[in-house]
């Protein structure tokens, strides 16, 4: 991406959120380590168990996704897409699935949707080689929607993905993360930080809509950016 286009794409998406400001009234050191506090920490729940045995989930992130590409092959008709980007970026961000098309197309949140990702990212100073981008479900469900027989499942593989990622912030977009991430649904989880919890630290997490949505309700992008201004002043440092 060129420092012209990342111009062009900062100020598009500004201007369709309604930004009056591109930072808080207040500093906020948002992406230091957090301390322990009361809250909604989601922890992986012990007593989840996948429908089919797969097998231990590997504890080395190179090697858990090939587990995962293959645990996911074997329960799915579509092809599943591989988490991209960088995982030493700092900043993982994850979303339910892969888009009608991105199969084809060989990426992640391809297409239109993929075009308004690239402008929210470059809004907040990142492009696709420095976020590391990864899905709950790797391949698409027919429907778009989640099976109810591999949500525990996939609930937990998810978790342990970001576990072993270990990003510094961690952006849930649309519904499935929320619920994941959060423990709770979109709704109730925007506006405020969220702590995910594992056995390797404690990692920020904020939800916020996906760009799928936002092309669908593109009054929401204002409420987009507030919550994408809880990150940039921690990603500009």
């Amino acid at each position: 991406m060129s420092e012209v286009s990342d111009i062009e794409n900062t100020v598009g998406w500004w201007r369709e959120a309604g930004v009056d400001t591109i930072v808080a009234d207040k500093p906020r050191g948002w992406l230091e380590a957090p301390k322990a506090k009361p809250g909604k920490p989601v922890n992986g729940q012990p007593g989840e168990t996948p429908a089919i045995d797969h097998g231990p989930m590997p504890g080395n992130l190179a090697e858990f996704r090939t587990w995962l590409h293959d645990a996911t092959t074997s329960q799915s008709t579509e092809k599943p897409l591989d988490a991209e980007g960088d995982p030493a970026s700092g900043l993982m961000i994850v979303v339910d699935m892969p888009e009608q098309g991105d199969a084809e197309a060989g990426q992640l949140v391809a297409g239109e949707t993929g075009l308004l990702l690239d402008r929210m990212l470059a809004a907040i100073g990142r492009d696709r080689a420095s976020i590391y981008l990864a899905t709950i479900c790797p391949a698409r469900s027919v429907g778009g929607a989640i099976d109810e027989t591999r949500r525990e499942f996939l609930a937990k593989a998810a978790r342990h993905h970001v576990a072993l990622a270990a990003p510094r912030a961690l952006l849930c977009m649309g519904d499935a993360p929320s619920r994941v991430f959060c423990g709770a649904n979109l709704s109730e989880a925007r506006g405020s930080q969220h702590n995910f919890n594992h056995d390797g630290g404690i990692v920020p997490v904020i939800a916020t809509f996906h760009p799928r949505f936002l092309l669908q309700q593109p009054r929401f992008k204002a409420q987009s950016w507030k919550d994408l201004q809880m990150l940039i002043e921690g990603l500009s440092e």
